[in-house]
C-alpha cells in the first residue's frame, strides 16, 4: 500500500527521525574508557524525566513487564503482602505477576473505566495497623481502558494513615506523556519503557528507585538473577552495566532524553492534554463514549472509545488497517472487541493526529456506524484552532 502507515496504537509509537539516527551507530567497545561518557550523563539526565533528585535511575535492557519484576524481586520477599487495583490488562497482569513471583497479593476488583478508588484505599490502609501490607502497586495510566489513577492522591492516603508502605508505580504509558513527579509524591519504585512517551523501540525497562526502596534490598529475599539491581549499582557509578548493554538504544535514550528537556517537560505535558482534547472532542461528535466512566478518569496518553450495541470494534479495526493503513489499538481481555484504542502520545502535534481521526471516521461509517462524515474531525480542528 502506498504512503506510510499511520501507528496510532498506544505502544509502540511514532520514532522521530533523529531518535532513528542517533541509533545508527557502529557498534563500539562497551569496556572502553569513553563509554561512560556516554552511560553517565544518561542515567543522569533519565531522572530528570522521572522528576527525581534523590531516586536512582537504572536502564535494562528489556521490556516494562521486566521493570515490574525488576521493582519486585528487588525489594521484596516471599510471602510478603502488597496491595493493588485491577482495572484493566496491564494492572491485571502485574498483579499476576507478583502471584507468580510468590507475593501475598491482594487486590479488589474494579469496574474497568474507573482507576484507584482513593476512599477505599485510605481505609484499607488505616485498618492495616500492625503494617502487613509491605507495598502498593499501582497503575498510573491503564493503556486497556485510558484510564488514568490520581498518583497524589495515594500519597495523601499514604500520608494521612501514617503507612509505610512503599508505594510502586506502573508508568510505562504515562511517564514521559503525563505529568509524574517521584519525589513529589513519594514514589518508591517508578516503572517504564522505551516504546511509548520515550518514543523509541521496545527494548528498555527505565527504572527510578527511591532511597527507600533501594535500602529495602538489603532484606528482600526474591530470587533474581539477570534483573538484580545490585549487579547495577555495582556498575554504573562507574559508567558501565554488567552485562553487554544496547548500545544503539542507550543512544537513542540519549537523544529522547534531549528532545523532552528541549521542548520542556512543562510544555510535554500541556501538548499531550490538549491533543487528547482534541480527540474527546471528536468522539462526542461522534456521538460515541469513552471506556473512561468520568472526566476525573481521562487519559491524555490513549483514548478507549466504545462502539455500539452490535458492532465489532475487531472489524472497525481491521478496515482501519486493511483500507487505511491505520493501525489502531484492540480491546483487551474484558473489553475485546467492545472497543478500539487511539494513542495519541510521543512524537505527534495536530495534523498527524487528525489523520488518525479521519481514518477512524472512514472505518467507523465503513462498518455500518451512523455518523456525520467530519464530525470528529470538525469538532477536533476547531477545538485545536482555538486553543492553538
Amino acid at each position: 500500500m502506498a504512503g506510510r502507515n499511520h501507528l496510532y496504537v498506544p505502544g509502540p509509537t511514532n520514532t522521530p527521525d533523529s531518535i532513528l539516527q542517533a541509533m545508527h551507530v557502529s557498534m563500539e567497545d562497551h569496556r572502553s574508557p569513553i563509554f561512560p561518557e556516554l552511560v553517565k550523563p544518561v542515567l543522569e539526565d533519565l531522572k530528570k524525566i522521572f522528576q527525581t533528585e534523590k531516586g536512582t535511575a537504572f536502564a535494562f535492557p528489556a521490556t516494562g513487564t521486566a521493570g515490574w519484576e525488576v521493582a519486585l524481586t528487588n525489594t521484596l520477599s516471599r510471602g510478603d503482602k502488597v496491595l493493588s487495583y485491577r482495572f484493566g490488562q496491564f494492572s491485571h497482569l502485574w498483579i499476576d505477576m507478583a502471584k507468580r513471583l510468590g507475593l501475598d497479593v491482594e487486590y479488589t476488583e474494579v469496574p474497568w473505566g474507573e482507576g484507584v478508588p482513593l476512599d477505599a484505599l485510605q481505609a484499607r490502609l488505616a485498618q492495616d495497623s500492625n503494617h502487613e501490607i509491605k507495598a502498593l502497586l499501582i497503575t498510573h495510566n491503564e493503556t486497556a481502558t485510558g484510564v488514568t489513577s490520581d498518583l497524589a492522591g495515594v500519597r495523601k492516603a499514604l500520608d494521612a494513615t501514617s503507612h509505610p508502605a512503599m508505594f510502586y508505580v506502573d508508568g510505562v504509558s504515562s511517564i514521559a506523556s503525563l505529568d509524574f513527579r517521584m519525589d513529589e509524591w513519594g514514589i518508591d519504585a517508578a516503572v517504564s519503557g522505551s516504546q511509548k512517551g520515550f518514543m523509541m523501540p521496545a527494548g528498555l525497562a527505565l527504572l527510578a528507585f527511591s532511597e527507600k526502596a533501594l535500602a529495602a534490598r538489603e532484606t528482600a529475599q526474591c530470587t533474581r538473577g539477570f534483573l538484580d539491581l545490585n549487579d547495577h549499582l555495582m556498575h554504573n557509578p562507574g559508567g558501565y552495566f554488567p552485562y553487554t548493554p544496547s548500545t544503539p538504544m542507550l543512544y537513542g535514550l540519549r537523544e529522547s532524553i534531549r528532545l523532552l528537556l528541549e521542548e520542556g517537560l512543562d510544555n510535554v505535558f500541556a501538548r499531550h492534554q490538549r491533543l487528547a482534547e482534541g480527540v474527546r472532542q471528536a468522539v462526542a461528535a461522534w456521538g460515541l463514549t469513552l471506556c473512561a466512566k468520568e472526566p476525573k478518569w481521562y487519559s491524555n496518553s490513549v483514548s478507549a472509545v466504545m462502539v455500539p450495541e452490535g458492532v465489532s470494534a475487531q472489524d472497525i479495526i481491521m478496515t482501519a488497517f486493511n483500507k487505511y493503513n491505520l493501525s489502531l489499538g484492540g480491546g483487551l481481555s474484558e473489553v475485546a472487541g467492545k472497543l478500539f484504542r487511539i494513542g495519541h502520545l510521543g512524537d505527534l502535534n495536530e495534523l498527524s493526529l487528525v489523520s488518525a481521526l479521519a481514518g477512524v471516521e472512514m472505518a467507523l461509517r465503513d462498518n455500518g456506524v451512523n455518523i456525520e462524515a467530519g464530525s470528529g474531525v470538525g469538532a477536533a480542528c476547531e477545538y485545536w484552532r482555538k486553543t492553538g
